[in-house]
């Protein structure tokens, strides 16, 4: 804890993954609704080669709005264990925080890698736990343990990059019992990237290489005809959730992609709260904490549904690092339920402290 009394809160972004870029700016917005009167930040971004790095909260503020102009700045290259020290004598800036608040979207981020150092250093840390994070990030097990618990998703198949390589065209004509058209995606990536709606044969197979550039194993999913809705929850005992918003895409990618989110201004519209039913609403929002306690997660996640023509809502996925820029819907939906920027960050910080005090209670020794 800071000399004045306020507690250090150490803000994690960047990171080595497709979604980088998107980190940055969601940092941005974190530290800008951050009460000062009650937290210090300290910022580490994590460059594309996993350099960790100290920046600058000015430099950070006054950062670009467009995904494609933003990176981490040179900074103090710093030592993760410097991070987690507790030694007093370490230069401020280095000396250990108090709680981490993790920004990173993606792999080595939201899928449990951070978390897991975060649980052997003994850090607390904002968001889900290793397994939940794992879960969250794998669009397949995800699916499989939904599934399994007769939660509704949209017929998906998986296909590994080993498999795929050895015949292509067997594992083609395995997924092509989905019929099309279809979506082929990375199983552990987010924000769109890698992903390609397929609507003739002939290009499943360019779309699956695609894929596999960013993951080793694809899931292609049946294309859905419907909206897409989407929940945040807020973790606690009992986790909260907030009313639905609507996605409406505009762009010509046809559905909610990379370019349709943060490139394009006019690529898609939210509709917050998303104009459904009273009784739809009930339904949306128990499901959403169905799926939020079904796959192990806390503190936060944003739950993504599809509601078909038909009435019907199918679990399209869960995030586990929702998005904090500007234009993300986590933030735009508890503001919509009367929370402010600052009060969700508040709590957030909150809930990772007292998970932390609430397993500092746990044996770990038989002696």
């Amino acid at each position: 804890m800071a000399q004045d009394g306020k507690i250090r809160v150490g803000i994690v972004f960047g990171g080595q993954s497709t979604e980088h870029e998107i980190s940055i700016l969601s940092a941005r917005n974190v530290l800008a609704a951050m009460d000062r009167s009650r937290f210090e930040p300290v910022l580490i971004g994590i460059d594309k080669t996993g350099r960790w790095r100290l920046q600058d909260t000015q430099k950070l503020l006054a950062s670009a709005d467009d995904p494609r102009l933003v990176e981490i700045e040179g900074g103090e290259p710093i030592s993760m264990a410097l991070t987690f020290a507790s030694d007093a004598s370490l230069p401020t800036q280095a000396s250990r925080v108090d709680v981490i608040f993790p920004v990173l979207h993606g792999m080595l981020g939201e899928d449990g890698a951070l978390q897991g150092l975060l649980e052997v250093a003994r850090i607390p840390y904002v968001g889900a736990g290793v397994l939940g994070s794992a879960i969250g990030m794998d669009k397949d097990v995800m699916k499989r343990l939904l599934r399994d618990a007769s939660i509704p998703v949209a017929n998906f198949r998986t296909v590994r990059r080993d498999r795929f390589e050895a015949d292509p065209q067997r594992a083609c004509n395995e997924l092509a019992v989905l019929g099309l058209p279809m979506f082929t995606k990375p199983a552990n990536a987010g924000s769109s990237v890698g992903v390609r709606k397929v609507t003739n044969p002939q290009a499943l197979a360019d779309a699956v290489r695609f894929a596999f550039e960013f993951d080793t194993k694809v899931i292609a999913e049946a294309a859905v005809s419907g909206r897409e809705i989407e929940l945040a929850v807020l973790g606690g005992t009992p986790p909260t959730v907030s009313p639905a918003g609507e996605v409406v895409v505009e762009h010509p990618d046809g559905f909610y992609s990379y370019d349709a989110k943060y490139i394009d201004a006019h690529g898609a519209r939210l509709d917050i709260p998303a104009r459904i039913s009273a009784d739809q609403q009930r339904q949306a929002q128990a499901l959403a904490l169905q799926v939020f306690d079904i796959l192990e997660c806390e503190g936060m996640a944003r739950v993504d549904l599809f509601l078909t023509r038909e009435g019907k809502l199918l679990v399209n996925e869960i995030n586990t690092i929702p998005g904090f820029t500007a234009i993300s819907m986590y933030p735009k939906l508890w503001a919509l339920s009367g929370i402010s920027p600052t009060e969700l960050v508040t709590r957030l910080i909150d809930l990772a402290l007292q998970r932390s005090q609430d397993r500092a209670g746990i044996r770990r020794s038989l002696v």
